[in-house]
């Protein structure tokens, strides 16, 4: 009789939801593959391209993501999301009659699902992984109590919740990720990023430009950036977090703009620049910490978790915060330079995520 084990099969999906959570899964889809697992994706779009040109060799399953529409001004983002809630509902439907076919056809052993709220099973592990225990809305009050019971009902249905964050005062997602009662099963895996520091990356731009997040808002930040930055004597670099569609255009003599990098070259661009223009989303978040990195944050106009955790990392000092109706380029990187950043620096090991993988790993054995 045969002792040797057959791979486990894991099914990860993230949300589609700008390209954070897709991005922020690669690092744990690294270590399911360095464990010997058989991992397949389930994504459409730019997030299944995302996946398929860091994993050519992966499986992606078509799923259709929820397929939020969001408001032109960032003051209706609220009002936009709450009026698709009802389209949400049917998409939890949707994946949870998905997941009972797949689970059956390709033998799936469990499930990762990114902040997806109908990927649990009664037959098998499944992984619930958010930063938002706490979903932060324009509203407050008791329309945030009622989503977090709503979000902790669904949270329970899986066997497991996993925080991409630390536990203690030292973390990068407030009260969002640290609210007064958790879900049970909940663990705290530290820094999710797929970016590693090196020491021996050379200086290459004064600033680079990440633009990302859910239209259309990217389109906005892209033409302000584009806008202003051409009168600036910067060497800098764009990229504009449109996978799928190559580009590489010189918008001036020290300005390039690409679409799109893979992880190992925007992993190099970060480190070759001294400073980080981007959104306030909570992925970005994470590598600039883990690569320490200084950075202005612009968070998505109306998008309410963005702004408090701009506000929020700006009074720690981790990073220079300012709001988008209010962007100058020039006045931004003025006041940056004169911000008195800190470091984020931690006790923990920014590696814990690969600790909490394997004992999971070992579990399905």
């Amino acid at each position: 009789m045969s002792t040797i084990l057959t791979a486990r099969k894991i099914l990860i999906v993230p949300l589609d939801w700008g390209l954070g959570h897709a991005t922020r899964d690669i690092p744990l889809i690294h270590e399911m593959l360095n464990a010997g697992c058989e991992v397949f994706i389930a994504a459409e779009g730019k997030h299944a391209a995302l996946l398929q040109q860091e994993f050519p060799q992966l499986t992606i399953l078509p799923l259709p993501g929820y397929r939020i529409q969001y408001a032109q001004k960032g003051k209706f983002f609220g009002l936009k999301i709450m009026q698709q809630i009802p389209k949400i509902y049917r998409s939890v439907k949707h994946e949870q009659r998905w997941l009972k076919k797949i689970v059956v056809e390709y033998q799936i052993n469990a499930v990762i699902s990114d902040n997806r709220f109908g990927l649990y099973h009664k037959d098998i592990p499944t992984v619930f992984i958010t930063h938002q225990l706490l979903i932060k809305t324009p509203f407050g009050g008791w329309i945030e109590r009622t989503l977090q019971k709503i979000n902790y009902r669904f949270i329970r249905k899986y066997s497991a919740c996993w925080i991409p964050d630390f536990t203690g005062n030292n973390n990068l997602s407030g009260e969002l990720a640290h609210p007064a009662i958790l879900p049970p099963h909940t663990t705290y895996i530290g820094c999710l990023s797929r970016f590693e520091p090196k020491s021996d990356v050379e200086k290459k731009y004064d600033l680079l430009v990440l633009i990302s997040g859910p239209e259309p808002q990217r389109s906005n930040l892209e033409k302000l950036i584009l806008d202003q930055i051409k009168a600036l004597p910067l060497t800098a670099l764009i990229v504009s977090g449109k996978p799928g569609t190559p580009q590489h255009e010189q918008v001036s003599p020290g300005v390039t703009q690409v679409n799109h990098l893979n992880a190992s070259e925007l992993n190099d661009a970060m480190l070759a620049s001294d400073m980080v223009l981007s959104r306030s989303g909570y992925t970005t978040l994470m590598d600039l910490a883990k690569l320490n990195k200084k950075a202005i944050l612009i968070p998505t106009p109306g998008q309410s978790e963005q702004v408090y955790l701009g506000e929020y990392l700006m009074e720690k000092g981790y990073f220079y915060s300012l709001p988008q109706e209010q962007f100058n380029l020039k006045t931004a990187m003025d006041a940056a330079a004169s911000f008195p950043f800190r470091s984020f620096h931690h006790e923990q090991d920014m590696n814990q995520y690969k600790q909490v993988v394997q004992k999971f790993i070992q579990s399905l054995k």
